[in-house]
Formats: structure tokens, C-alpha cells, sequence
């Protein structure tokens, strides 16, 4: 037996966050690893790789007692972990991120230089490994989503591990991205590497894994062949109930008056984007990753500034638009990346749900009500179902992924939106939350709201939206109403020009 866990558990305080948690993994194996955001995932892990000790337990590998206390003693083990946010230094090159604690070196008349033609001869070699053809010389700002996440599994190589750690890898893949992926992993199944896969994608648990273990708010509910399972049982253990309609109803339909025009949008490579939504609409934009989907709503919203085109909100043109009037007007953003655009992290949960309302809560003498602004933020916390032990004194920082993109939904709650923005709210976020995401994306639209959502998901956008928009090389290229929504032809609409192009070269 590789790797053996015994009884791990771990608190933070009086919080219990890991009861008795245990599976094993031998060698050649993939272990599929799910449960809800805050289940006990990435503790579980987190303590697998050194970052921090359990409270009790045991741990073995190779038969031998694991006592690790940073993630070198994982490392020297031949554990890696490749986390969902990369551990990557963009402003550096693709060999300095591979080599940057173990860089060659040589020795030049008793001194010690880098040596730049055997770290270009290595990083050629492990790039090879996971076929991905850039140059060791390139900046890895210039690398796509899909190429970083492979990097950063030829860094997890680099150590010739025994063991790796995946945390959510397809989150920011397409699907033809996510395939080269599982190509690559069932090649390090055969060379004997063994591997710890999480992930909220249920299909790719049941394509991957040789055994699946599950958790729910730190318990080990279940764990067997992969053949003893299907997603619906998956998905009743994660979150100890039946989800049978995951799409909620809505009791409404879009009204003929338009909220926001868009017209001739654009900017670098968003060209001439134009398209309307209705009040009390869910209009869904689909598209490959860098089709240009988050570009235009930045260039909506005034994080980045337009070159040509009008917006019209409410019939009143917004000649100069940015945050601060958007928010003013009741326009809500929740970006693709809440970790660095959404989120104080090392904030409170309160003050993060507080930002961006505080100007609505200001009375005379631009004194703010802090009274009524807490009793609010702790109203839209619960609403949101954000899971928390202390509005005041828990870090955002200490939260999942999941109950992260809840506090930042919260946030933009609070302003009361008549229309928000939805950049992939549900990316690296479980079922259950997904399901109550959903739900409350229904209950603001019943009330008055808007909706633009913008997801790599197809299935969510066919169960929620009244229309979909494709999106492709920065224009807007198809349109389906509800009664013509297909799932091939959008699929093919998207990669229709992507085709084109693959085809010329």
C-alpha cells in the first residue's frame, strides 16, 4: 500500500473541521475525492501535504510512518500537490517556474552560476512529458489558462513524485482542454503514479477514478469502486439528501422593455458586440475559453475602458461608465476571479459584504449607520447560506472556495441589484452550492432583476436562461431563444470559427 490514512482529524479552535477521516491509495491509482465546498477536502489534503499537521491521526507511506511539517517533507516523500489557485510567478519565465527552489547549476572556477543550457534542456524534457510546446523562455503571463495548468503539472514531475494531488484542474479548461488532461493522467496511472483527483465535475470522478471516496462537513460518508457508484449517489451522499430537479423552476418570464443596450461594443479584440436584454431576463453568453465573454463585460462595466460603441441603461446613455456609477445605478459584477477581484481576503467576512453598499448606508454628515449595515450583511450572509462560525472575527481567507464566491454574492446583495453580472459564479463551486446559486439567480429575477451570465457550462446556461449569445474571436456570432436551444449547435456555433482557423493553419 502507497499511502494509508488512519482516523485524521483536525480542529482551528473549537471548529471540528475533520472527524476521523481515513482511505487508501496504492500504486497506478486515481482516488476520486468529492464532496460540498467546506466538507473537509482541502484540509485533508492540505495536511497530506505538509502545510499543516493533524490533530490526531495516522499517516503512512510506503509502509512507514508520515509525520510531514512543511510541504518539502511532502515533496522528499514524492507527494505533490497542485493546487486550484497555480502556485505560479507569471512575471517569470516557463524554466524559472519549473527550477525556482532547484535551479542547475554549474561550477565556473570554484564559483556557482546558473546553469541556463541544462535548465533549457530539463524544462524541454518535462515539458515534453505533458505536451506542451513553449518555449522555457517564454513569460508564463503570456501562457493561456490551459497551458499554465499544464505547467504546473510538469513542475509537480520535476520532483518525481509518487504521488499527485489534484485540486479542481478543469476549472479553467474547455472541454478539448480538460481531454488532453485526462490523456495525460491515464498515462501517469500506467507509469505507477498514484492520484488524488477533487473536483465538482461528477462526470470526470466517473471517467477518471478507480475508487471514490466521499465527504460531508468532515466525515467520511462513503468510499468504494468506482463501479458502486453513480452521480446520483454521489451526489446524495455529498449533500445527505436527493436533488431532484437541479434546475429550479422560475414563476416568470422576461418583459418586453430592455434594461441595458449594448451597441457596436468595442476594444482591442472585441469587435462590434451588440445585444440587448430584457427586465426580468437570464441572457447567457457561451463561448471557448478567451473568446472574449469576460472581456466585454469589463469593457462594460468600465474596468477596462471601450474604444467605440454606446451603452444605454434604463434609456439613458452611460457615455463614461465605471464601477463607482454602475454601482450607484444598481449594477452589479461578480468577476471570474474572486480571489483577486472580488475578495479582501484577509478581511472579515463582514467588511467584505459591507463595500460596496456602505455609500447606500451613509446618513447625515456622511456618518454611516454601522448598526443597520451589520444587521444587513449578517441578513444577506444567511441568505446566501454562507457557512461561517463568526461574521466578525473569521478571516474570508479561512473559508472554501465555495462559501468564498458566497460572501462575494453577499456583497453585491446588499447593493440590491436591478442587474448583475455573473462571470462563471459556479467555477470550482460543489453541487449543492450550485443549486443554491441557482436558486437565488431565479428569486432576484422574480423580483425585478436582470440577469447577464456568462459560463463555460452549457447545462447551465440551457437551465437557466430565457437566451443564449455565442460568443467567438470577440463577436457575438449565434442567438438562441429558449424554444431553439440545442446543445450540439451551440457547441457547434462556438467552435465553428475556432475550426475555421485550425484548418487555414
Amino acid at each position: 500500500m502507497l499511502l494509508e490514512l488512519k482516523q485524521i482529524q483536525k480542529s482551528f479552535g473549537e471548529v471540528n473541521v475533520l472527524k476521523g477521516v481515513g482511505f487508501k491509495l496504492d500504486k497506478g491509482e486515481l482516488l476520486g475525492l468529492v464532496g460540498e465546498n467546506g466538507a473537509g477536502k482541502s484540509t485533508l489534503m492540505n495536511i497530506l501535504g505538509g502545510i499543516f499537521p493533524p490533530s490526531s491521526g495516522e499517516m503512512r507511506v510506503n509502509g512507514k510512518n508520515y509525520h510531514p511539517k512543511s510541504p518539502n517533507d511532502a515533496l522528499n516523500e514524492g507527494i505533490s500537490f497542485i493546487h486550484q489557485e497555480l502556485n505560479l510567478f507569471l512575471n517569470l519565465s516557463v524554466a524559472e517556474n519549473l527550477f525556482i527552489s532547484n535551479y542547475p547549476r554549474k561550477k565556473t572556477m570554484g564559483f556557482s552560476f546558473l546553469n541556463q543550457k541544462q535548465a533549457r534542456k530539463k524544462a524541454l524534457e518535462l515539458l515534453s512529458q505533458v505536451g506542451l510546446s513553449v518555449s522555457p523562455k517564454s513569460p508564463v503571463e503570456r501562457l493561456t489558462a490551459a497551458q499554465r495548468q499544464m505547467l504546473e503539472i510538469a513542475k509537480a514531475l520535476s520532483a518525481s513524485p509518487r504521488i499527485i494531488i489534484f485540486d479542481e484542474p478543469t476549472t479553467s479548461l474547455t472541454r478539448h482542454e480538460a481531454q488532453k488532461l485526462f490523456q495525460l493522467i491515464k498515462k501517469l496511472k500506467q507509469e505507477g503514479i498514484a492520484m488524488i483527483y477533487i473536483s465538482h465535475n461528477l462526470d470526470d470522478i466517473m471517467h477518471l477514478a478507480d475508487r471514490i471516496a466521499v465527504l460531508r462537513d468532515g466525515e467520511l460518508i462513503s468510499s468504494g469502486e468506482r463501479q458502486n457508484y453513480t452521480i446520483p449517489s454521489m451526489v446524495k451522499d455529498m449533500v445527505g439528501r436527493d436533488m431532484d430537479q437541479f434546475f429550479p423552476h422560475r414563476n416568470t418570464v422576461p418583459l418586453k422593455e430592455f434594461s441595458l443596450e449594448v451597441k457596436n461594443l468595442g476594444a482591442g479584440f472585441i469587435q462590434n458586440m451588440s445585444f440587448s436584454i430584457r427586465k426580468q431576463e437570464i441572457l447567457g453568453f457561451y463561448g471557448l475559453v478567451g473568446a472574449g465573454r469576460s472581456e466585454m463585460a469589463r469593457l462594460i462595466y468600465g474596468l477596462d475602458p471601450m474604444e467605440t460603441g454606446s451603452i444605454i441603461w434604463n434609456g439613458k446613455e452611460i457615455t463614461s461608465p465605471n464601477p463607482v456609477q454602475w454601482i450607484k445605478e444598481g449594477v452589479a459584477f461578480l468577476t471570474e476571479n474572486r480571489q483577486e477581484e472580488g475578495l479582501m481576503t484577509l478581511q472579515n467576512l463582514e467588511k467584505n459584504i459591507q463595500l460596496a453598499a456602505l455609500p447606500s448606508f451613509t446618513r447625515r454628515f456622511n456618518i454611516i449607520d454601522y448598526k443597520e449595515v451589520k444587521k444587513k450583511s449578517k441578513t444577506q450572509a444567511d441568505a446566501t447560506k454562507t457557512k461561517y462560525h463568526s461574521i466578525t472575527d473569521q478571516l474570508v481567507s479561512t473559508l472554501s472556495g465555495g462559501n468564498q464566491q458566497k460572501v462575494v454574492l453577499a456583497k453585491w446583495l446588499l447593493i440590491h441589484p436591478k442587474l448583475f453580472i455573473l462571470d462563471e459564479p459556479t467555477k470550482g463551486i460543489d453541487i449543492g452550492a450550485k443549486h443554491e446559486i441557482y436558486v437565488l439567480a431565479n428569486s432576484l429575477v422574480e423580483c425585478g432583476s436582470s440577469i447577464m451570465l456568462i459560463s463555460s457550462e452549457i447545462e447551465e446556461l440551457l437551465g437557466l436562461c430565457d437566451r443564449i449569445l455565442v460568443v467567438s474571436e470577440g463577436q457575438i456570432t449565434k442567438e438562441f431563444e429558449k424554444e431553439e436551444f440545442d446543445r450540439s449547435k451551440i457547441l457547434e456555433a462556438a467552435l465553428h470559427k475556432a475550426g475555421k482557423e485550425e484548418q487555414k493553419l
